[in-house]
C-alpha cells in the first residue's frame, strides 16, 4: 500500500479535496479530505467511486497516427509541420484549439502561450464556453473582470440562499449539503427556481417553476420591488441613464408573473423574503448560462445584489457554480478565445504587456472564435487544422451532427486524450495519449476561487504525457524551443503566477503574490488557498470609475409554441454521471441510478401524445432526432422535456442529446442555449425487449437494432435492448462456451445463458410481452458456478427486488428502503441513515429520502382517515 496522497477531484468544480492511497498495481482507495475547505472531508457519490474508474480500460496507451502505433517523436515531429505547413499556407487564423475544464492550470498556460504568443491567433477556446462563459461575460460586464464574489463560507453565513437554475443536490451535492447544514444550524431560508420540480426543489421553503427563458423579467421584477422598497442605493453605481424606468416601468407584480407563469402570491413571496434578508446569497448554474440571453440573465441576477448591497460582506454575494474542475483556472489564463491571459483583455496595452513578459514574436491583438463560431468555421473550411484536447466535442456540442461532419471534413485534426476511441477521436488523423487523473500533477481553481493541487496517485501508464509536456513538445518542435522550457509543472505555476503581476499596479484584482517564487518543495507541498480574499468589500471595482456598473437588462419575447415543434427540451446532468461517461461509465455503482437515457414527461402530455412509462420515444427537433426511454414526471412543467447530455455512440444507439440543441448561442458570451429547445415527441414502437449481461473486460459491441444501451457492472456489462423481429443480431453479444436456452414461442420468450467451465459468462433474456426478470440477481451470478433456477432469472425461494438504486453510496435500492420505512417505522432521513447507511455520505439521495418518508406517511394518514 502507498502513502496517502492529498489531491483533487476531477469532477465538478467544488473542488473537493481526496485523500487517495494506492492499494495495487491500478487500484486506489478513496476519502474525502478533512482539512479541505471545499468539502471538509465529504464526497459525492462520483467522487467516491473514484476508485472504480482508475483501470486501463479503453486506453489511449500509445500514440498513434490513423490507425497505426508511432512513436512520439514521429507523431509529434507530424502535428508540428501539419500545424507549421497550415500556418505557412493559410496563415494563423486557419489553425485553432479546442480545449477543456478538465485540464490543469499548468496545461491550459502552456497551450494558450503557443496559440495567443507565438502561432499568433486567438482560436483557442474550451469546452467551458458551454458551461460559464455567459457568467464571465457578465461579471466584466458588471464588475470590470471576471470575479466570482463568493466563497463557500458565505453560503455558511447567509439568512437566504436562492438557487436559480441548478439541481444542486445531483450537479453539486456537497454544495447541496452545506446548504442543508446551514439550515438545520441557523435556519436559513431555501428559494428554488427552476421550471423542474427537482429533488432540489424538493426540499426547499419555495419553488418557482417559472417559465424557460423568463429569468431576466424574474430578477427585473425583483428588483423594482426592492427599489420601491426603498432598499437600493445608487451611489457607489455607474447607472445608465434610464435604467430605472425601464425597471420601474416592466416590474410589476402582476405582469412579471404572467411572463413567468407562477402565481403571483408565490412571486410576492419571494419577493417579500428577499427584501427582507440583507444576508442573501444567490447561486446561479446551467439553468441561467446556458440560453441564449444567458448573459442577460446573469448580469440580471448581479444588478438586484449591487443595487441592493447584497455584495462584498459574509452571507450576501451572487454565486456562479460551475460545472468544471479546472473552468476557473481556464479562465485565470485567459483559455477563452474572447481573454488574453491573466484576465486581460485584447486591448492594446494589454496585448503589449503580454508580448513583452512572453517575449512574444506573433501575438494575437483580438479574440479569437467561439465554441460555436469555431466548429462552424471548420465545416466551411476555414480552420484547417484542429488540436482538441480532453474533451468530447462531437457529443457535447449543440447540433452534434454539423459538428462530426466538420470533424470529418477538417484536412488535419488531432486529439489528446486519455481514452482510445471517443466520438471524436474516430476522426483523428492523431491521437495522442494524455495522462488522466490519478497521474496528472498540478493545480486547478474551484468555484470559489481556491487553488488546490492536485497530485499523482499512479505511474503514468504506457507512454501516456502529462498535456503540458505534449503542447511544449510541440512548440519546441515548431521552432520555440527557448520560450517553452519547462521540465516539470511547477516551472509553470511560476510564470503563471509572474504574469499575474506583471504591469499590475492593482487595477487587475486577480493576483497571485507569493507564489511567483514558489520553490519546487513548496509548489510538491502546496496546500489549498483562495486568491482574491473578499471581493469588493472595500467598494472598490476594477473599473475605470472604479464603481460597479449596472447593466441594462429587457426580458426578450418568450416565442409561443411551433406547431410542428409545439414541445420546449431542456437539457442536463443526472446525479451519478458526468459529461460523455468516459470515466464515470466504467463504474459498475454509478451506473445503476440511472441505467438508460431517460426523456422525462408531464403525464398530461404523455396521456395526449400516447407516450408510457417505460416506452420507447424519439424526441425530434430541425437539427435531429434521438430515441430514449419514457419516463412519466409530476416534476415537468407541461409542454416540456428534459433528457441527460451523457450517451454516446459508444455507449447507446439513443440518448444523443447533442443531435437536438440549436447551434445558436448568446450574443455576448458566445455559449450555447442548451435548456429550450423547439421539439417534438412521438411513440416508438418495437416487437420485443430484451436484457444482456457479459462477463468480459472490454465492453461488447452494441448490436444494430433500434434501442441499445450498455452500463458497467461488476465483472462485465449489461446491455439493454428493444427491437422489431429481426433477433438474429444479439447472437453477436454471446460468447462461444457451453449454451443453455429456452424459447417459449407462445409467449415469444427466449433465454439462454453461456457457461465457462460451468460458471455464467453471459445470459440473454427476451420477451414480446415485456416480462423480464430483475437484473441484479443475474448480474450477481457472473462468474459463478450456474444454478438451477439460472433461466428463471432469480434464485431459489422467495428473492426481494431491491429496486432502482436510490443511495450510490452504499448500492441501496427503492425497494429495501420503502420496506425499513414501513417495517422499521422510521420517521425521518436520519432515521433512514442510521438504519440502512443511505443518504450518510454525499447526502445527494436525502431529497429522494424525504420524499419517500413523506409518501409513505401520507398514505399511513390516508388510511388513518
Amino acid at each position: 500500500m502507498g502513502e496517502p496522497v492529498r489531491t483533487t477531484c476531477p469532477y465538478c468544480g467544488v473542488g473537493c479535496g481526496i485523500v487517495a492511497t494506492r492499494t495495487g498495481e491500478r487500484t486506489v482507495a478513496i476519502e474525502g479530505d478533512p482539512d479541505h475547505p471545499a468539502n471538509r472531508g465529504r464526497l459525492c457519490s462520483k467522487g467516491t467511486h473514484l476508485g472504480e474508474t482508475v483501470s486501463l480500460e479503453g486506453r489511449l496507451l500509445t500514440p498513434m497516427i490513423g490507425d497505426r502505433t508511432a512513436s512520439w517523436d514521429k507523431a509529434l515531429d507530424l502535428v508540428a509541420k501539419r500545424f507549421r505547413d497550415t500556418i505557412a499556407r493559410h496563415g494563423p487564423n486557419s489553425v485553432a484549439f479546442y480545449v477543456s475544464g478538465q485540464l490543469l492550470t499548468e496545461d491550459y498556460y502552456v497551450a494558450n502561450k503557443l496559440m495567443k504568443g507565438f502561432i499568433g491567433s486567438a482560436n483557442i477556446d474550451t469546452n467551458s464556453r458551454l458551461c460559464m462563459s455567459s457568467a464571465v461575460a457578465g461579471h466584466i460586464r458588471a464588475f470590470g473582470e471576471d470575479i466570482v464574489p463568493a466563497s463557500y463560507d458565505d453560503i455558511d453565513a447567509a439568512d437566504l440562499i436562492v438557487l436559480v437554475g441548478s439541481n444542486t443536490a445531483w450537479c453539486h451535492p456537497i454544495v447541496y449539503q452545506r446548504i442543508m447544514a446551514a439550515r438545520e444550524a441557523r435556519g436559513t431560508r431555501l428559494v428554488v427556481i427552476d421550471p423542474r420540480r427537482t429533488e432540489t426543489a424538493e426540499g426547499a421553503d419555495l419553488h418557482l417553476a417559472i417559465r424557460p427563458g423568463s429569468d431576466v423579467a424574474l430578477m427585473n421584477g425583483l428588483l423594482a420591488h426592492c427599489r420601491r422598497a426603498g432598499l437600493t442605493d445608487d451611489a457607489p453605481l455607474d447607472v445608465p441613464d434610464g435604467f430605472w424606468d425601464v425597471i420601474e416601468r416592466d416590474g410589476d407584480l402582476w405582469s412579471t408573473a404572467r411572463t413567468c407563469d407562477v402565481p403571483p402570491a408565490d412571486l410576492n413571496r419571494f419577493f417579500d423574503l428577499f427584501a427582507a434578508t440583507p444576508r442573501t446569497v444567490t447561486l446561479f448554474s446551467q439553468g441561467i448560462n446556458q440560453s441564449l440571453r444567458g448573459t442577460d440573465q446573469v448580469n440580471a441576477i448581479l444588478n438586484v445584489h449591487l443595487a441592493t448591497g447584497r455584495i462584498g460582506k459574509p452571507g450576501a454575494a451572487p454565486f456562479s457554480i460551475t460545472g468544471q474542475p479546472n473552468a476557473m483556472g481556464g479562465r485565470e489564463v485567459g483559455g477563452l478565445a474572447t481573454t488574453l491571459a491573466a484576465h486581460m483583455d485584447f486591448a492594446p496595452e494589454n496585448v503589449a504587456r503580454v508580448g513583452r513578459f512572453w517575449a512574444a514574436p506573433n501575438m494575437a491583438t483580438k479574440p479569437g472564435l467561439k465554441a460555436v463560431d469555431l466548429f462552424r468555421a471548420l465545416g466551411e473550411g476555414r480552420i484547417k487544422a484542429l488540436w482538441v484536447m480532453a474533451t468530447n466535442p462531437a457529443v457535447s456540442m449543440p447540433d452534434a451532427t454539423r459538428v462530426r461532419e466538420a470533424l470529418a471534413a477538417c484536412p488535419f485534426v488531432v486529439v489528446s486524450d486519455v481514452i482510445a476511441r471517443t466520438d471524436t477521436s474516430v476522426h483523428a488523423h492523431v491521437r495522442l495519449p494524455a495522462a488522466a487523473w490519478g497521474e496528472k500533477d498540478g493545480t486547478v481553481t474551484n468555484s470559489d476561487r481556491t487553488i488546490s493541487r492536485q497530485r499523482a496517485v499512479l505511474p503514468l501508464p504506457g507512454e501516456a504525457k502529462p498535456d503540458w509536456w505534449i503542447v511544449g513538445e510541440v512548440a519546441r518542435r515548431m521552432g520555440w524551443a527557448a520560450h517553452f522550457p519547462y521540465d516539470r509543472p511547477a516551472d509553470i505555476w511560476r510564470e503563471h503566477a509572474r504574469l499575474s503581476l506583471y504591469g499590475n499596479t492593482g487595477e487587475r484584482l486577480f493576483a497571485l503574490p507569493g507564489h511567483a517564487a514558489t520553490a519546487n518543495a513548496a509548489y510538491e507541498t502546496m496546500t489549498p488557498s483562495r486568491w482574491g480574499g473578499i471581493p469588493f468589500a472595500d467598494g472598490r471595482y476594477p473599473t475605470p470609475t472604479g464603481r460597479a456598473r449596472l447593466v441594462p437588462t429587457q426580458q426578450a419575447p418568450i416565442a409561443a409554441p411551433l406547431a410542428q415543434w409545439p414541445m420546449t427540451l431542456n437539457t442536463g446532468r443526472y446525479r451519478d454521471q458526468w459529461h460523455t461517461m468516459t470515466r464515470t461509465g466504467l463504474s459498475p455503482k454509478l451506473a445503476r441510478h440511472r441505467e438508460e437515457p431517460l426523456v422525462e414527461v408531464h403525464p398530461a402530455d404523455a396521456a395526449a401524445l400516447a407516450l408510457t412509462d417505460g416506452g420507447l420515444a424519439r424526441v425530434s427537433t430541425p437539427q435531429g432526432s434521438s430515441l430514449y426511454r419514457v419516463a412519466l414526471s409530476e416534476g415537468q412543467r407541461p409542454g416540456e422535456l428534459f433528457v441527460p447530455i451523457h450517451w454516446t455512440d459508444r455507449t447507446a444507439t439513443g440518448g444523443r442529446t447533442g443531435l437536438l440543441p440549436r447551434p445558436l448561442a448568446d450574443p455576448h458570451s458566445g455559449q450555447p442555449g442548451f435548456k429550450a429547445t423547439p421539439a417534438a415527441i412521438a411513440f416508438v414502437a418495437t416487437a420485443w425487449r430484451a436484457f444482456a449481461i457479459v462477463r468480459a473486460d472490454a465492453p461488447p459491441a452494441l448490436p444494430g437494432v433500434a434501442w441499445a444501451t450498455r452500463v458497467a457492472v461488476p465483472m462485465g456489462w449489461m446491455i439493454e435492448l428493444a427491437g422489431d423481429d429481426d433477433t438474429t443480431v444479439l447472437e453477436g453479444l454471446l460468447p462461444a462456451g457451453q449454451r443453455v436456452e429456452t424459447h417459449d414461442r407462445g409467449r415469444g420468450a427466449w433465454r439462454a445463458a453461456v457457461l465457462d467451465q460451468g460458471r455464467l459468462a453471459a445470459c440473454l433474456f427476451l420477451a414480446r410481452d415485456g416480462s423480464l426478470p430483475p437484473r441484479d440477481w443475474l448480474i450477481q451470478q457472473l462468474g459463478e458456478p450456474a444454478g438451477p433456477t439460472l433461466l428463471a432469472g432469480r434464485a431459489p425461494g422467495a428473492q426481494v427486488d431491491r429496486g432502482p438504486i436510490v443511495c450510490a453510496c452504499f448500492d441501496v435500492g427503492l425497494t429495501i428502503i420503502v420496506n425499513a420505512i414501513a417495517q422499521q417505522r422510521l420517521t425521518d432521513v436520519g432515521a433512514i441513515g442510521r438504519a440502512l447507511g443511505a443518504g450518510t455520505n454525499c447526502g445527494s439521495c436525502r431529497p429522494a429520502l424525504a420524499r419517500l418518508v413523506s409518501d409513505h406517511q401520507e398514505i399511513a394518514d390516508a388510511v388513518v382517515r
